[in-house]
């Protein structure tokens, strides 16, 4: 009786297992494109030519989280982004190619691991996270977590297990194929962050601590200081004159407490103040991290490509608050969708890069 239990149990398991494993396969065959749409029977672009495997590495997930391991990319579904790649070179930006990637976001890999932030006493929101993301060749690049789940746009960061070439109609220009399967960030204008073959990805907070005050009344600072590498470069404690403004219409909503206004902002870019002491290049694009410090201590950090090498013209402002509660100066990212990220009396801005 008791091997028939057994054996019933081992039955039932296996059975479900098999169940599981299909409900996999079925997801992943949902997502795999039809073949090449060569007599443009659809009004579709981006399937008019051959589509091509990219061989997945074994990725792993560590830093600070409670559960790191291995990532089990059987049951998560693919996503679609189209890139125009270019690389920096000596006489300007040089292109690569255009080319629709399908592969698994980071969002979607990342979210089963469990946070166990370094710094969690001292600074409980998660806005301060970024990742580092290495490949086989040592490369190393960082994605700030609010490029991965803040912005207006989700799963535009992806590693690729799939690429198709958009060729133009009228020249069938045939760009070169990756090999391996690759990291592609959607939002880059300069393509430097879209590595080959990405293995390792490694969750950090930003390590620079600060006091932090809850609460803090009258939230104030007379005055924004600007560092490049822990060097003061400058400070600002007036409403810039000699900067063009952009403006934007705001639907201004919070993940905590929804909705706090539809008032425009009107600013300057933060891409043209950190201009003045630093310079765009790979090492920077790919590396370079900005941690931007609040009066009470409130912090958020970007990467130096989100800030100054974005395609789709969502730019990070610095306005000029006033000196009222929340002054003088506050940020404003137009691509998040959540207002987490628009810091306000802003007292430092910490810029790591090399260059």
């Amino acid at each position: 009786m008791k091997k028939l239990s057994i054996i019933l149990s081992l039955t039932m398991f296996i059975m479900a297992s098999c169940q599981q494993n299909a409900e996999k396969t079925a997801i992943a065959e949902q997502t795999q494109f039809p073949p090449a749409d060569t007599t443009d029977a659809t009004n579709y672009f981006y399937d008019n030519a051959e589509t091509h495997e990219l061989p997945l590495n074994e990725i792993s997930i560590g830093g600070e989280v409670s559960n790191p391991g291995v990532v089990d990319l059987s049951g998560l579904p693919l996503h679609t982004i189209i890139v125009k790649e270019a690389v920096l070179a000596e006489d300007g930006n040089k292109f690569v190619g255009a080319y629709r990637y399908d592969g698994y976001s980071l969002l979607d890999i990342l979210n089963n691991f469990i946070l166990h932030k370094a710094n969690q006493d001292e600074f409980e929101p998660i806005i301060d996270l970024y990742v580092e993301i290495e490949n086989e060749a040592n490369e190393k690049v960082v994605v700030s977590w609010g490029e991965i789940y803040y912005p207006n746009h989700l799963h535009e960061v992806i590693i690729a297990k799939q690429v198709m070439r958009i060729v133009p109609s009228k020249t069938n220009d045939l760009w070169p194929l990756p090999e391996k399967s690759k990291l592609v960030i959607g939002s880059d204008l300069i393509t430097e962050r879209n590595i080959l073959a990405p293995s390792k990805i490694t969750i950090k907070s930003y390590p620079r601590s600060f006091e932090t005050i809850k609460g803090k009344k009258p939230l104030f600072s007379e005055k924004v200081d600007f560092f490049k590498n822990d060097e003061l470069q400058f400070s600002l404690d007036q409403d810039p004159e000699n900067m063009q403004e952009m403006h934007y219409e705001s639907i201004f909503y919070g993940r905590g407490r929804g909705i706090h206004s539809t008032t425009p902002f009107t600013g300057t870019r933060l891409m043209d103040h950190l201009k003045t002491f630093t310079s765009i290049t790979t090492d920077n694009i790919q590396k370079g991290l900005v941690l931007i410090v609040a009066d009470d201590g409130y912090r958020v950090v970007y990467t130096f490509s989100e800030i100054m090498n974005r395609n789709d013209q969502s730019e990070v402002l610095l306005i000029y608050h006033g000196d009222g509660n929340g002054g003088l100066f506050r940020l404003y990212p137009a691509g998040d969708f959540f207002s987490d990220r628009a810091i306000k009396s802003i007292a430092g801005i910490y810029l790591d890069a090399e260059n």
